[in-house]
């Protein structure tokens, strides 16, 4: 190359890339987390015991978080236990014990100080105020205290019959609750069969005509029908968007990463290529996988790009092609050319220039933007999610950033922990929903493959981090 035409090249970079990235960097570093709520929303539970309430609530709450909306459960019972130290027995529940009454009346005003305390000190944006409020007297302090701070508030209601759902919801939640350790389970059930009855003797459900101006959502039966009156706001109809979406049928979720392709092996992030021989040795093991697990009505999902597609042909059955699935946008990283071209130009006065734009940039830069990056990918999901709580089996064949997002949102894992999360080629998550989240089993199919995992930095180099940043120079400079 001659030295006006790498003269011409360097000047052209400095034009166009230099403001490029200063620009970018500039834009995430004034993002912040979706703002879905233009004030605080209190979302508060409403029914009788062992009718799903908490169940909803951990679930409302992990959905709330991973779509960037901070969200934070308050469970009075918790603070009732803390008051109490003990528990005897179903008689500390009835109407007419007023020294208990004493007690969860102050459990419940001290759970609404701590409400007060999330939203004004840690900025939050939702809470789920997690307890029975089965009294319209409890309901309406509730609500005279939002209304003295500015909170909105939506119900949701809880509202379930159906005896089998009830002794399995006794079965699988309470009989592990903090109240009956170390007590026989036949007892215990008794206990909370008692404590029920106590309180049905004050219950009183939202009213459609004297509740007519609140905003609520009614459940039936864990989902066979639902009531909606007054929604508010765009986060209230997310909110009940979800909750008629998700359902407590048992049922497991796989989820697992193409086969190695050919650009794995050579460590290129991005691009279409295919599925390397081990790549097609996987697929032919996932196939042997899945039809030895006889799973019932399995549907298989893959994004749009061919090494997932090749992967899911090795399962001889039918499946879905999401373009939501596909990996995070890596348009820039997969034009090799343009990257060889710069680092074939590339003179100390070049690295000097990378470095002045990004040494006055935080630590924290390019984690910041790898954070954005998986914020934008969140929100593309966000359907895939919404489709996954309404069917039974899937198994979703993705990519290492999809496959992150999605393990993120079941294992409850936060932003800052989710870009780092472990997704090896050739190897099924399985994940299978129990009580208040998920049990995971990983399965490694015997068939080897590179590792495109990178751990988090502890220090950032500004060297590194004008390499890294190469990597993502747009095509068109």
């Amino acid at each position: 190359m001659s030295h006006s035409h790498s003269t011409l090249t360097q000047t052209r970079l400095e034009k166009t890339w230099v403001p490029w990235v200063r620009n970018r960097l500039s834009k995430r570093r004034e993002s912040s987390v979706p703002q879905f709520t233009n004030s605080p929303t209190m979302i508060v539970m409403v029914g009788l015991p062992a009718r799903g309430k908490t169940y909803i609530s951990k679930k409302l709450t992990r959905y709330l978080n991973w779509i960037g909306v901070t969200t934070k459960v308050f469970n009075v019972g918790q603070y009732r236990r803390d008051a109490t130290r003990a528990y005897n027995s179903f008689e500390f529940f009835k109407p007419d014990n007023a020294e208990a009454m004493t007690i969860r009346k102050a459990c419940a005003i001290a759970a609404l100080k701590d409400v007060c305390d999330y939203f004004t000190s840690e900025q939050g944006q939702v809470v789920v105020f997690d307890a029975t409020n089965t009294t319209a007297e409890r309901r309406a302090v509730i609500l005279n205290f939002a209304k003295e701070n500015g909170y909105k508030v939506f119900f949701v209601e809880s509202i379930c019959d159906d005896p089998e759902i009830i002794a399995e919801n006794i079965k699988q939640v309470k009989l592990s609750s903090p109240d009956y350790i170390n007590c026989d389970k036949d007892e215990a059930v008794a206990d909370f069969l008692k404590r029920i009855e106590c309180y049905k003797l004050t219950y009183v459900a939202l009213d459609d005509i004297k509740d007519r101006n609140l905003s609520y959502i009614k459940i039936f039966n864990v989902g066979s029908r639902y009531l909606v009156n007054r929604v508010q706001d765009h986060i209230q109809s997310r909110i009940v968007y979800y909750l008629m979406n998700i359902h407590v049928t048992p049922r497991s979720i796989y989820l697992c990463r193409h086969g190695e392709s050919e650009l794995n092996l050579v460590g290129r992030i991005g691009g279409d290529s295919g599925l390397s021989a081990r790549g097609a040795e996987f697929a032919g093991a996932l196939g042997a996988y899945v039809r030895k697990q006889n799973i019932s009505e399995l549907k298989v999902w893959t994004s749009h790009m061919k090494r997932t597609i090749q992967t899911a042909e090795g399962l001889g059955v039918a499946y879905e092609q999401w373009k939501a699935l596909n990996e995070i946008d890596a348009r820039a990283m997969a034009s090799s050319c343009f990257r060889a071209y710069v680092r074939r130009c590339r003179t100390r006065r070049f690295r000097r220039i990378i470095r002045k734009s990004l040494h006055c940039e935080t630590k924290t830069s390019i984690a910041t933007a790898t954070q954005k990056s998986y914020e934008d990918l969140v929100q593309r999901l966000e359907p895939v999610i919404m489709e996954l709580e309404r069917q039974e089996n899937v198994l979703v064949v993705c990519h290492q950033a999809v496959m992150r997002c999605l393990l993120a949102y079941f294992l409850d894992k936060s932003a800052a922990e989710l870009p780092y999360l472990k997704c090896p080629l050739h190897t099924v998550l399985k994940l299978t929903p129990v009580a208040y989240g998920c049990k995971v089993e990983s399965v490694f199919l015997n068939v080897e493959a590179v590792n495109t995992h990178r751990d988090k930095p502890e220090n950032v180099d500004v060297d590194r981090e004008a390499e890294e940043a190469l990597e993502t120079v747009p095509e068109h400079i």
